[in-house]
């Protein structure tokens, strides 16, 4: 065994378990002293890797633990580092620039903050899509006029809907819970100007407050909006919310004056007031078009889809490249029960068709199939067109965005970077109210309450909006509202699993539990509470987390009495004559003893009361009784004794 071929000192120990190494590898010994040299100690002694001067690239609101993944070491380790720089901050808080700087020069990286924007060109680029190097290459030759993209914004029931629905001449109002839209809808009409054929795609937008969120998308893909005023109203505050969603995105503004026909309408009102917020009618020297309007009566219509193009016209130039892979915005998405998800995306730029591999966010596949806003299958969507796109994995969110991608491997891939990317974004956007090093102190204490949420809807944009205005509610700090689940669809045995092991109630928000799933949440007490119109479900959620305060009592005093003489009793100790000199002195009631206006001590109870030789329950003031405190006996003559009641405070 010692010298031959198979023993431990021959030949194979060069390259076996013997005396040697492989050459080319290098042992853990080696590899030890690399990393070694790699770490240097810290403030405080906490080794992490140096950066050298590299460059590191983080979203804007993330966390140390965000950080750590792009350097590969323990949060904890970064957390240690911050202490020691004077900085406190947990894992999972979102950092500002200046404290990523302190923290980046310690350790010898440039950190940069990034926009999502931003954030998402870098991964495109990663796969060689480069969206930044594809729009500076653009010829003049290439680009061809593609329609003005139209969002219609306004205060709710002034007639968004209805101006909408004598545009394309299809009853939407009909189908929407309360007349208020809820869905984001995308819909391509044509019209005559200058004895040309024209179409404009119209995004209809939620009138509702609660949907904010989505409002602002809409006037992010937009080119120009039409703000919807009532003549009988006037300028609302979701009236000056829409507007400053249009002028924050730069986007050109047509004023619609709806509802001319009504009784007590002022068209001349309205103009005054926009004049506040810098929208001057041309008949007054301004820029902006105003056009009556009466959307059930169908009038004027013509004269304001003309507004429109004359604006595109005059301060737009509204030209794509229809020749190159699409990219766009999904407007709206929603799981179908026959169709499978089903996403409603904008082209933006260059040609969609059947058969490409697409991703839209966290959503990939390809395109099974292309319908336009009547139902009818199209073969290919150019810029600014509207169309359901069938053959997705997955929901897309409204508001992600869309590209084509070489093939189905890639948009694979580029789905799951995004999918990684939203759920840091979620976990940096969860409302903590504690952190979580307190958490279990403040258990324990009673402190925090919480309410576990699972919401569930129609579209995911009604979600969005939901989830958005669920955490807007502030009820202090007592109480922590936590969403620990969302989707698209009807409400599955799944959710109803997670809401019976994290006591959630479940929020179904124009879907329902059907057959078997809503038995199971029957049997297993799970509430699933459903709502057709978002504003009752706030307004729930709302009452139920004031209900989950803990009361506040307030101290309220009943009755005060002087001591005018004192009476020993060997049966009762002493006895307290005395004169009430407001309010009702009552039996068992608490009571405090002040002497020369200094509490002497308090949570006493009154355990005696007599009236000449009776025992009574109250004296009311003016009358003389006799006063037992129980075991106390330090009192003197002219000591006043107050009785007081704990009330409840109403929360509002």
């Amino acid at each position: 065994r010692g010298g031959g071929p198979r023993g431990r000192g021959g030949t194979q120990g060069a390259f076996g378990r013997g005396g040697g190494r492989v050459r080319g590898r290098k042992s853990k010994r080696a590899k030890r002293q690399e990393f070694e040299q790699m770490q240097a100690p810290a403030i405080g002694g906490v080794k992490v890797p140096r950066g050298n001067g590299q460059t590191i690239t983080v979203r804007r609101g993330a966390t140390l633990s965000d950080f750590a993944d792009k350097i590969n070491v323990d949060p904890a380790a970064l957390v240690q580092v911050l202490f020691h720089l004077g900085e406190m901050a947990t894992a999972t808080q979102s950092l500002d620039e200046d404290t990523f700087g302190v923290l980046g020069t310690e350790l010898g990286y440039d950190i940069r903050l990034v926009s999502p924007e931003e954030e998402e060109r870098e991964l495109l680029s990663s796969f060689n899509i480069d969206l930044d190097a594809e729009a500076a290459a653009e010829d003049e030759e290439n680009l061809r006029p593609r329609p003005p993209v139209v969002t219609v914004m306004g205060h709710v029931d002034h007639g968004k809907t209805a101006l909408l629905d004598a545009i394309r001449q299809a009853d939407v109002a009909q189908g929407e819970a309360g007349g208020i839209t809820q869905h984001i809808g995308a819909y391509q009409v044509r019209t005559r100007h200058e004895d040309d054929e024209r179409a404009i795609t119209f995004i209809d937008t939620p009138g509702h407050e609660a949907f904010t969120a989505m409002r602002a998308r809409g006037a992010k893909v937009t080119d120009i909006a039409i703000l919807v005023v009532a003549a009988d109203d006037g300028v609302m505050p979701q009236t000056i919310e829409a507007l400053n969603h249009a002028q924050a995105a730069d986007v050109p503004i047509v004023v619609a004056v709806n509802k001319v026909d009504v009784e007590g309408a002022n068209p001349q009102k309205v103009r005054q007031q926009l004049t506040e917020y810098d929208l001057i009618a041309e008949e007054y020297g301004g820029e902006t078009m105003f056009v009556d309007v009466s959307a059930k009566q169908g009038q004027n219509i013509e004269d304001l889809l003309e507004a429109v193009l004359l604006t595109a016209d005059a301060a737009l130039d509204l030209r794509a490249n229809p020749n190159k892979d699409a990219r766009g915005v999904a407007i709206e998405a929603n799981l179908d029960k026959g169709r499978g998800p089903v996403a409603t995306v904008l082209v933006q730029q260059g040609s969609l068709q059947v058969g490409d591999a697409i991703v839209a966010g966290a959503a990939y596949g390809r395109v099974r199939a292309m319908l336009d806003e009547h139902g009818t299958t199209v073969q290919e969507a150019g810029p600014s067109r509207p169309v359901q796109v069938l053959g997705l994995d997955s929901v897309a969110r409204a508001g992600d965005t869309f590209v084509v991608a070489p093939d189905d491997r890639t948009a694979r891939q580029i789905a799951e970077k995004r999918e990684a990317a939203d759920r840091q974004a979620s976990l940096a956007k969860a409302r903590k109210r504690i952190s979580l090093e307190d958490l279990n102190e403040a258990l324990a204490q009673g402190k925090v309450e919480t309410l576990n949420l699972i919401l569930k809807g129609d579209v995911s944009g009604s979600v969005e909006a939901l989830e958005d205005a669920l955490l807007q509610i502030d009820v202090g700090d007592e109480v922590d509202l936590r969403i620990i689940d969302r989707g698209v669809g009807a409400i599955t045995l799944n959710n109803i699993n997670l809401a019976m092991a994290s006591d959630a109630i479940i929020i179904g928000f124009n879907v329902r539990a059907e057959g078997q799933n809503a038995e199971v949440a029957d049997r297993e007490g799970v509430e699933i509470r459903y709502y057709p119109v978002i504003y009752q479900a706030i307004e729930d959620i709302e009452n139920a987390l004031k209900g989950m305060l803990k009361p506040e009592y307030e101290e309220v005093e009943t009755g005060s009495a002087e001591i005018r003489e004192i009476f020993r009793s060997s049966k009762f100790g002493n006895v307290a004559g005395s004169l009430v000199r407001s309010g009702t002195i009552r039996r068992g009631a608490k009571a405090r003893i002040t002497r020369d206006g200094v509490v002497v001590t308090e949570s006493l109870e009154i355990s005696g009361l007599r009236r000449f030789k009776d025992d009574v329950t109250e004296v009311r003031d003016g009358f003389e009784c006799g006063i037992n405190l129980g075991s106390f006996n330090d009192i003197q003559v002219d000591d006043v004794i107050t009785t007081y009641e704990m009330r409840e405070i109403p929360r509002t």
